[in-house]
């Protein structure tokens, strides 16, 4: 079923009307966090955040248990959210963590980063390295008894699961065996000049546009140089070859969706396992609304079946 064109009116409102968030970014964060954090599951589930120390970096992380939890299951999910690296915490993406660990009946570890401007790349992205080398190496640290640690992330988290995983081939420190990526951020170009034809198509109506978009990466860059870097996007990378067994989540109505798709197609042709799905009639952020909605519902079971090799 298509969008309805009186949603549509409603969705193009919202994005004509979006204010310069490298000057509202203080603002959209106060709100978010102390609206979407959703105040009573966030009380509740503080008492399981964990601080790890790992390269001299400390890192909070949260461990959202699922409600009927299976000893059995050998499978945790490290969870970087999503935000343009600027807006989101663990907080307000409780209820995706939730709906993660209930939908897959795996543990969550959400990673609270350091967010830009204040930390700019690549912290953000040190942050989450070290508490991925830390859970992965020994997952007792944050009180998971798992075989596997699976990375996953939206959007700007997408982006950083998969430098994570570039980073960890790298380096050599510790392997990634696989990675969930839900319409991530991989590139740097997002004007008009971009070749992707999704940003053209959809950079402008669809709630998050390609200005917001161009907003948040300079905001995450410490200088130009940054963004020509693979841990910044990852599709500039050279050499893709031994990455993790990959899923990527796209939206059809959303300027990420092409270089989403692209990203995967590169990796296969790097000879990495890949699985690519776009969800027809959503947008940006479809993850975070209520799984009760079918494409949303949906997606948790796609994710579910890779998790447990369906």
């Amino acid at each position: 079923m298509a969008i309805p064109e009186s949603m549509k009116n409603i969705i193009r409102l919202f994005s004509d009307n979006e204010p310069d968030i490298t000057k509202s970014y203080k603002l959209e964060r106060f709100v978010k966090h102390n609206i979407k954090g959703h105040p009573i599951l966030t009380s509740v589930l503080k008492g399981s955040d964990t601080d790890i120390e790992c390269d001299g970096r400390n890192v909070t992380v949260r461990v959202c248990t699922p409600v009927d939890h299976d000893s059995s299951c050998r499978t945790a999910i490290l969870f970087f959210h999503g935000g343009g690296w600027v807006t989101e915490n663990i907080d307000t993406y409780t209820e995706v963590c939730i709906n993660l660990a209930n939908f897959t009946g795996c543990k969550v570890i959400a990673v609270e980063y350091g967010l830009a401007p204040e930390h700019p790349f690549p912290e953000g992205l040190e942050d989450c390295y070290s508490a991925a080398k830390a859970v992965i190496t020994d997952p007792s640290v944050v009180g998971v008894d798992a075989d596997e640690i699976v990375l996953a992330g939206d959007s700007a988290g997408g982006n950083l699961a998969a430098a994570v995983s570039l980073m960890a081939r790298d380096k050599g420190e510790f392997k990634v065996s696989r990675q969930i990526l839900i319409y991530p951020a991989v590139n740097n170009d997002y004007s008009e000049n971009s070749k992707y034809r999704s940003v053209i198509e959809n950079g402008t109506d669809y709630i998050l546009t390609a200005k917001r978009i161009s907003e948040y990466v300079s905001l995450y860059a410490a200088c130009e140089e940054d963004m020509q870097n693979p841990y910044f996007a990852p599709i500039l990378a050279k050499d893709l070859s031994d990455q993790p067994d990959t899923m990527i989540i796209t939206a059809e109505f959303d300027p990420l969706r092409d270089e989403g798709e692209d990203y995967g197609r590169k990796l296969k042709q790097a000879g990495n396992n890949v699985k690519i799905y776009r969800m027809k009639n959503t947008l940006h952020g479809f993850i975070s609304l209520s799984a009760n909605i079918k494409s949303v519902g949906y997606a948790y079971k796609l994710i579910s079946d890779y998790i447990h090799k369906v």
